[in-house]
């Protein structure tokens, strides 16, 4: 039997300067600071205002403060996944791009479309190649750039995103720390409610649709809350259940941060009080998949060595998960 598990041992988040404040948004749209706060929970989102800056640049701060405190050079690398979808081009791959900018040059990697699901996804996926001993070092990022795909005079959308994200290491662990188990799903039947309707195959971007704005997010809020809600508490119950975890057993949950209400129904569905909740959605909005390792990126420091996670998302797709983990040492 294979004891080996993939330990998380370093996590680094980014999130570029700019602050667009509800505020802001007042100015731009007809909403205010109280409606956008009670419905979401969201004070404030970071935005890449830096011309010629792309997700890969933010990519590589992640990256590069990974090697700084771990202290290992991007060669020993082995691959890296970024769960994205804004990545620098429809392709080449954004980790490609990540690799060559930061000097990974014995990396390979790809990008992985789960939306806010993205950095879970990636997180199981790298965790196959650790299990297996073919790699020692596995860098799994999530982040958006999602400032770029926003229309912001769309209401239902621009108060909710926000740009950034973050990364973690995994290496191999023999000490029953890091990835015990994973419940991933998808339900395909969910894209119409929250997608870029132009730009893909489907539909190509052209001179005569271009002025449509279907090159933006379209989100239909009811009924992505309505699922959302439901889904990501119904895994997030599955895994613990699997595992025969109570909320004692429960150290913290780290919870996708889309939307407050959101949240606290997850938490409420596994029992778990706010003090066992991560939440930073006041400050950094949606930022699709990153914002799960930006939350594991500020709590780094009151995280102990075998504490029990649970991280949980719900994404476009639709997609969602949850993970049950053993943080592998104290800060």
């Amino acid at each position: 039997m294979n004891d080996i598990k993939a330990a998380i041992t370093a996590v680094q988040g980014y999130v570029p300067d700019g602050i667009l404040s509800n505020k802001d948004l007042e100015k731009l749209v007809d909403t205010n600071d109280e409606w956008i706060t009670t419905r979401t929970g969201i004070k404030e989102r970071r935005m890449l205002k830096e011309e010629g800056k792309a997700t890969s640049d933010m990519g590589v701060e992640i990256v590069k403060g990974i090697c700084e405190k771990t202290k290992i050079s991007p060669e020993e690398i082995d691959m890296i996944i970024v769960g994205t979808i804004t990545g620098d081009y429809n392709f080449p791959a954004t980790a490609n791009v990540i690799c060559d900018k930061v000097g990974a040059k014995n990396a390979w990697g790809f990008d992985l479309s789960a939306a806010c699901s993205g950095f879970i996804y990636g997180l199981t996926v790298g965790t196959q190649f650790i299990e297996t001993g073919k790699y020692k070092k596995v860098v799994v990022i999530g982040l958006d750039y999602m400032s770029s795909i926003i229309d912001y005079s769309d209401r239902a959308t621009c108060i909710i995103f926000g740009d950034g994200g973050g990364g973690v290491l995994l290496e191999p662990n023999s000490e029953g720390m890091g990835v015990l188990d994973s419940v991933m799903k998808s339900d395909g039947a969910g894209r119409h409610y929250l997608l870029q309707k132009t730009g893909g195959s489907l539909a190509p971007l052209t001179k005569e649709n271009i002025d449509d704005g279907d090159q933006y997010v379209y989100q239909e809020g009811k009924t992505v809350f309505k699922y959302a809600v439901s889904n990501m508490a119904d895994v997030s119950a599955e895994i613990m259940e699997r595992n025969n975890l109570s909320s004692e057993d429960v150290d913290w949950l780290v919870p996708h941060q889309a939307n407050l209400r959101i949240i606290d129904a997850t938490a409420k569905r596994m029992g778990l009080p706010d003090e066992k909740v991560m939440i930073n959605i006041q400050k950094y909005g949606n930022t699709t998949a990153g914002t799960i390792p930006l939350c594991l990126w500020e709590w780094e420091p009151k995280l102990k060595k075998g504490d029990n996670i649970v991280l949980s998302a719900f994404g476009g797709g639709f997609t969602w998960g949850a993970i049950y983990l053993k943080w592998a040492y104290n800060s």
